[in-house]
């Protein structure tokens, strides 16, 4: 069989996308795994099996990152592909998944065909990358690439007091291999787009480019709870006003930044949360993005000088803690024009493009040359049961994914 008219399985990777969706499936068809719990457990386990299958070599770190390797190779040094298979609590059945069971069927794929590369080729899933039970999310890639001491990460514990170390052990997933024994030569992450743009263009594939750094941060007003009734607005200390005021500030201050940046409050939480008593508390999140740390860091900063004015005329006190903090990334220029390369002579359309969201890509950039290929979502919907993206889009997806690492592997 030459290699350029490899194909992949898709029956086959259909059929593993909808085994691993239908653990802890809710009843609205929406897939809920999350982190280091037993339904992330169970689809570990069948992504071992998988692994397995495909000839790998599987080892687990530290961290909980599960790693399968080809067994064969001139060098130590993999090219890698890989992603995650913890979702939200409402999660679809693409995002992260895709890239780790297509990473499988690749390396399937060039085993039944009998294909060595010079560079052995390795399937990652990273622990934690959505970061909903625990933060920083992308923390089992943080880890893996160097940005994040294990111990810190193992101490981490969700809003029940689970500590993820304890949870590694509970489910069997606490691996005793140094996070940093497997150094990839490259990494490239296949992964759904999750925003509109190819959908909306009619576009086919994506090379993404650069990520958009990102600031989460939780805040906290603490006012006064008072009678709303009897309390003269001039007199008031309400949290929930603040909070108010905070989030049209947040909406206003991306659109007068404009470019690239974006800005949302995605959580809030008022005490005593009653309809006729004023907010003593609100507590509420900011998550701000931009493609240049630059401008990043501005938003920061009036951010925090809008809560201080907003603190001292409503007679308020503000907390404001970091829950996460990445930079934004560029990609590897070379690793992107062999992605272009490989679908132009495949005769895929493709443009390159910048990711909103954060991936596990942007965390290995630190170790080796990285880059992302997008497939379209429908409607750009993502972490949401009605996420969707065309079988005849997985295919060249994945085709490109399987080219791309071959090229890469024998360079």
């Amino acid at each position: 069989m030459r290699e350029s008219r490899l194909m992949i399985n898709f029956a086959r990777l259909s059929s593993h996308l909808r085994e691993i969706n239908a653990i802890n499936r809710q009843v609205d068809g929406s897939c809920c795994r999350l982190a280091l719990t037993d339904p992330d457990r169970q689809a570990r386990d069948l992504v071992l099996t998988w692994m397995r299958e495909a000839g790998l070599n599987v080892h687990v770190d530290r961290i909980g990152n599960l790693i399968g390797v080809q067994p064969h190779g001139e060098t130590n040094f993999p090219v890698m592909t890989g992603s995650h298979i913890d979702t939200v609590a409402t999660g679809g059945p693409l995002d992260g998944t895709l890239g780790v069971l297509a990473g499988i069927e690749v390396i399937r794929t060039l085993d039944e065909a009998g294909i060595r590369t010079k560079h052995p080729l390795a399937v990652a899933v990273f622990t934690n990358e959505e970061g909903v039970r625990f933060q920083p999310d992308m923390m089992g890639s943080l880890v893996f690439a160097g940005g994040l001491p294990l111990q810190s990460a193992l101490g981490a514990a969700d809003s029940d007091g689970a500590v993820l170390g304890q949870e590694l052990e509970r489910i069997g997933y606490a691996g005793e291999m140094p996070c940093e024994q497997i150094r990839p030569r490259a990494f490239v992450e296949l992964h759904i787009e999750q925003g509109p743009v190819l959908d909306r263009e009619n576009g086919v594939l994506g090379a993404v480019e650069n990520l958009q750094g990102i600031s989460w941060q939780e805040v906290i007003v603490h006012g006064t709870s008072n009678h709303a009734g009897t309390t003269p607005m001039n007199l008031r200390h309400d949290a929930a006003y603040c909070a108010a005021r905070t989030t049209v500030f947040v909406r206003e201050l991306a659109q007068r930044m404009g470019g690239t940046q974006v800005a949302t409050v995605g959580s809030l939480r008022l005490v005593p949360n009653l309809v006729n008593v004023i907010a003593r508390e609100a507590c509420f999140t900011v998550d701000l993005r931009n493609t240049d740390e630059r401008l990043l860091q501005s938003a920061e900063t009036q951010l925090a000088e809008f809560i201080g004015d907003l603190a001292g005329s409503e007679g308020v006190e503000f907390q404001m803690r970091r829950l996460a903090r990445t930079e934004p990334v560029r990609f590897d220029e070379k690793v992107l024009e062999s992605i272009e390369t490989v679908a132009t002579d495949l005769g895929y359309p493709i443009r390159r493009m910048t990711s909103g969201a954060g991936h596990d890509a942007q965390m290995i950039a630190r170790l080796c040359p990285t880059a992302m290929i997008f497939v379209p979502s429908v409607g750009g919907i993502s972490h949401n049961p009605r996420e969707f993206t065309a079988p005849e889009h997985l295919v060249i997806g994945v085709d490109t994914l399987l080219h791309t690492l071959l090229r890469l592997a024998n360079q």
